[in-house]
């Protein structure tokens, strides 16, 4: 993926910026997590006078704000944005095609039962945690080879 540029920005309640990229459709990203984790570095965006100064800067490689050298870079934004983005049965499916698994391998590599994988796919809602782990080895072909164990045909060896 090419490195995302930010066209415009909009500080929005709830620590949330809208964001419009330059090749890409606009999006929201929630940065409350960001900020609650960032210690007394990030602590000065908790203030409305502080966040609602966001603007683009460096030709739209970052956002930052006024005051003490605040910014976020825009790949890390982006990544944000979407992995907030809900996860619908479309890229489930999308995910379980791109990887080529069968729906037993899926539920088994998320730890969840046939059924409920099934049901997924269905369309019930998604676990939280299913979406992020979905996205995580979207990301990460590394976690997908660590955790990922194929399903043998026939019956097991006699010990």
């Amino acid at each position: 993926m090419d490195t995302p540029r930010i066209e415009s920005v909009t500080p929005a309640s709830n620590m949330t910026l809208e964001i419009q990229w330059k090749d890409a459709p606009a999006s929201a990203a929630n940065l409350v997590g960001w900020i609650a984790t960032g210690g007394e570095l990030l602590a000065p965006l908790k203030s409305a006078d502080v966040w609602k100064t966001a603007t683009v800067a460096d030709y739209g490689a970052t956002v930052e704000w006024a005051g003490d050298d605040l910014a976020i870079d825009a790949f890390h934004l982006f990544q944000i944005a979407e992995d907030q983005r809900d996860f619908a049965v479309e890229d489930l499916r999308k995910w379980q095609e791109e990887i080529g698994l069968s729906n037993n391998e899926a539920a088994d590599f998320l730890g969840v039962s046939l059924r409920t994988w099934k049901n997924y796919r269905a369309g019930a809602p998604i676990s939280h945690a299913v979406k992020m782990l979905l996205r995580a080895s979207q990301r990460d072909p590394l976690l997908m080879h660590a955790h990922y164990r194929p399903r043998q045909t026939g019956r097991p060896k006699a010990a």
